[in-house]
């Protein structure tokens, strides 16, 4: 395909959820598309309270011809200044894919840019936006009728997380090792606040199916925003004393052939993946034991059972909020008063009122996979795991079921054909 000039495309983004979610596989369907003369791909990230400070890193992988950080954000909103003094074509596109809808839409007008925003549940400044590419029909008659021809049902851009997978092999039930040597997956988290609690309950919960299951075996893949050695630290009762609050299961960071471990006093082991995306890895586990985010999303795509688990002993961990309680929450010297104030209310209002966290349970709007809140007891926790492994026909129920509600792939290949159609306007 082919374009009159050379043109720019913007892509505004936020955090990491959204990179590996939403801007990787856009930017695959867009260089998919072959295009020619070759679009510049910049990539401009706004603050999120979910960010880990890695973004960046994460982003150069993907090959984007020019990224700027989070924190020089606000600058090029308010005055159109990059810190590296970027040039801008002619012809252009933003494309928002994290972040507030407001921000398109004012750096599109300064740059004379059309605008292009990828709605996964709302949409806003319909009148100065170009284009919503939306998740589902609804949302469509949701939006003022005036408004109805900017709007396009792409699907679901989490359905497209397994792109390098066949559709074979992306149906495919993954082998039943439950019988012979069940492997387990932890994903504990990425970010201090969910490690502090994620790793010790792990640990505590490893320890007690090992003990009924001796030939079990357990892998963290591990997200690539961690170092191991920081990965290790959240095992050692010496930096952090939650353990003490799990069974103070402790672990230290080995190596044998080449793959690093965690090894706690009693001889469990457990393997440290660094290839990322794990799918490969993630596909051939039993089932997973996982923190709320983005990799419930993941896992629910590559039809993994899983577990997922948010544990309330550290009642400040929580500040990954939206909007104002996350700014409170993650304010210098008051942000852990405001998180355990803020926390607490919402574990009050979520008995009376329970929603979903779990990606997998948001797309169906049931429990599709159960998600435990509250002060979380390993034994309690592994129990329902050795019940599962017991039980392997509900396993096989559950993958069933992720697959029924994960979505069709192709909202990634539908935006790319938005884009394509904005830029040759």
């Amino acid at each position: 395909m082919t374009l009159s000039d050379r043109s720019d495309i913007l892509i505004l983004s936020n955090g990491p959820g959204e990179l590996t979610t939403w801007v990787s596989p856009v930017l695959q369907a867009l260089r998919a598309k072959a295009l020619q003369p070759a679009p510049r791909i910049s990539l401009v990230l706004s603050p999120c309270p979910n960010a880990s400070g890695q973004e960046v890193a994460i982003a150069q992988r993907y090959g984007i011809d020019r990224i700027q950080a989070a924190e020089h954000f606000w600058p090029f909103l308010l005055w159109g200044k990059t810190t590296e003094d970027w040039d801008w074509s002619p012809q252009g596109l933003v494309i928002f894919l994290g972040g507030d809808q407001l921000f398109p839409v004012i750096i599109g007008r300064r740059l004379g840019y059309k605008t292009l925003v990828y709605g996964e549940w709302q949409t806003r400044w319909h009148r100065w936006v170009d284009c919503f590419a939306v998740m589902r029909p609804e949302q469509i008659q949701q939006a003022p009728a005036r408004y109805a021809a900017k709007f396009c049902v792409v699907g679901d851009l989490m359905a497209d997380l397994t792109p390098n997978l066949t559709p074979d092999a992306q149906s495919a039930p993954a082998p039943d090792q439950a019988a012979a040597a069940p492997l387990i997956g932890l994903l504990p988290g990425s970010k201090s606040a969910k490690l502090t609690q994620g790793m010790p309950l792990a640990l505590a919960i490893a320890a007690q199916v090992q003990q009924a299951r001796p030939q079990a075996r357990f892998v963290i893949p591990v997200a690539p925003t961690l170092q191991l050695y920081d990965l290790a630290r959240f095992a050692d009762p010496l930096q952090n004393p939650l353990l003490t609050q799990f069974g103070a299961i402790a672990a230290v960071l080995k190596q044998a052939a080449g793959q690093p471990y965690l090894e706690t006093q009693q001889g469990l082991r457990i393997d440290l993946c660094t290839e990322t995306p794990a799918h490969a890895l993630l596909r051939q586990c039993d089932l997973c034991l996982t923190t709320i985010g983005a990799n419930t999303a993941e896992l629910g795509a590559l039809a993994v059972p899983m577990i997922v688990l948010m544990p309330t002993q550290q009642l400040d961990a929580m500040r990954a909020w939206d909007g104002l309680p996350g700014l409170l929450a993650n304010l210098p010297g008051v942000g852990s008063l405001w998180a355990r104030l803020i926390n607490a209310w919402f574990l009050r209002r979520n008995r009376r009122q329970p929603r979903f966290f779990a990606w997998p349970n948001i797309w169906a709007n049931r429990a599709v996979v159960p998600e435990l809140l509250g002060e979380l007891q390993p034994a309690e926790v592994a129990a329902l795991v050795l019940d599962w492994l017991d039980h392997p026909e509900q396993l096989s129920q559950i993958r069933q079921d992720l697959r029924q509600v994960r979505g069709e792939p192709g909202a990634a290949r539908q935006m790319a054909e938005a884009a394509l159609t904005l830029l040759k306007v």
